[in-house]
């Protein structure tokens, strides 16, 4: 069995995937699309750039990272039942989008979490971080890793990723020396938010690996405040760094996080403790890539 992993080229998420996927899986893996017995459409909205007669002569599985209901338009329904007739297998990161999922499809779906590589997410010292960030070393940093504004005007917030209740959370903490350490791109409905309140923030723009592994090292809190995701991959990298996490229930959260940690609504008052670092630090390792990535191979020797 051959594999080919279609990769969006966006520099972002999908892309890193893919490469990760190639690397750790040579025997089976193509980039040669001709010698593939397996069409793996990993970002699934690009599927018009593979030909529809390759689509219809392999087995073709396509991941569905999650489905924003609000935003799930005619439009969109469209698109995925012309792109459905093609599919032989869904694959969905956790049970929320299987369930939306399910309503619109009879193909079979697979539930298979993201995986978290262990060697390239390492803990290091915090203050020596703060350092390497050239940071003030005693303030206390609250990290946010994903995009939060919409790409069409740089202004609405994406609501999905909750930049709205980061901001709430934010503002109702009563935290001495509060510093919001910001990463990756379309940030500026959050960066708006906290000038508005005279909040302390840095922001790394599209960081490179070594700068985006050491802020997660410099903080003191990773806040995840999504409506919908995937993941994210920030709760399996976080949490495989032994960083307190607090969340909001998405995504693959509820399978990583201790539950004391994920909420409906964040609370300013809660702070993870020692048994919760070491509860999501011990999930987390499940999904290390040489361990998990045997359940992916599973998925497709077991495509209908």
């Amino acid at each position: 069995m051959k594999i080919f992993c279609h990769r969006p080229r966006e520099n972002w998420i999908c892309d890193r995937i893919a490469k990760e996927w190639d690397i750790s899986n040579p025997n089976i893996s193509t980039s040669n699309i001709m010698d593939a017995d397996v069409i793996w459409l990993l970002a699934s909205w690009c599927w018009k750039q593979i030909p529809h007669h390759l689509l219809s002569s392999k087995k073709v599985v396509a991941t569905i990272h999650h489905i924003v209901p609000e935003k799930f338009t005619q439009e969109k329904l469209n698109d995925f039942l012309m792109r459905d007739q093609f599919i032989n297998l869904y694959h969905v990161p956790n049970k929320k989008t299987y369930q939306f999922l399910s309503q619109l499809t009879e193909k079979p779906i697979k539930i298979v979490g993201y995986w978290f590589d262990s060697s390239k997410w390492k803990k290091e010292d915090k203050l020596e971080s703060r350092e390497f960030l050239k940071i003030p070393k005693d303030d206390y940093y609250i990290g946010s890793f994903q995009r939060d504004t919409e790409g069409s005007d740089l202004l609405t917030p994406k609501l999905e990723k909750g930049p709205d209740l980061f901001c709430d959370y934010v503002e109702s903490l009563n935290i001495k020396n509060l510093h919001i350490l910001l990463g990756g791109w379309r940030r500026q409905y959050i960066i708006s938010r906290l000038k508005s309140t005279n909040t302390k923030f840095t922001y790394f723009e599209l960081a490179n690996h070594e700068t985006l592994s050491r802020m997660y090292c410099a903080l003191d809190l990773y806040v995840i405040s999504s409506r919908f995701e995937g993941g994210p991959q920030s709760a399996l990298e976080a949490s495989g760094m032994k960083i307190p996490i607090v969340s909001t229930d998405v995504g693959m959260v509820s399978d990583i996080l201790h539950k004391d940690c994920v909420f409906d609504s964040l609370n300013p008052e809660f702070t993870p403790k020692e048994n919760h670092i070491k509860y999501a630090y011990e999930q987390a390792m499940k999904f290390e890539l040489k361990l998990h990535n045997k359940n992916y191979i599973k998925m497709f020797n077991n495509i209908g």
